[in-house]
């Protein structure tokens, strides 16, 4: 069972990016699927959450910059980022859970290695 995040890279304050988080030794179908984020020396936050049914939600203010969706025929889930900003900066991370019921941690049970996102001119 692995999950793998990955898309991420260096960008502009304005620019986009589209992380993936592909699974391998099991179907996504089933799961909800969490996006996570942790900026040096803080801790990890959630981002966004998506459904097994597709229902989605956003942590805080970033609904309307970020899009989370899902494509079961290629076992991925994405992350669609927008407008980024400086504050974005951070490893970005995927993980399994249940149901999409907040971002307590220890709701979520698989966890990928994380992609770093840079927003810096």
């Amino acid at each position: 069972v692995q999950l793998q995040a990955s898309g991420g890279g260096l960008v502009q304050p304005g620019g986009s990016l589209r992380l993936s988080c592909a699974a391998s030794g099991f179907t996504l179908d089933y799961y909800a699927i969490g996006w996570f984020r942790q900026a040096p020396g803080k801790e990890r936050e959630g981002v966004s959450c998506i459904s097994s049914s597709d229902g989605s939600t956003y942590a805080g203010s970033l609904k309307g910059r970020f899009t989370i969706s899902r494509d079961n025929a290629k076992n991925t889930v994405y992350l669609q980022m927008n407008n980024l900003k400086p504050e974005d900066t951070a490893v970005y991370y995927c993980a399994t859970a249940g149901r999409c019921t907040g971002w307590n941690l220890l709701l979520y049970d698989y966890w990928g290695r994380g992609t770093q996102v840079t927003v810096s001119s």
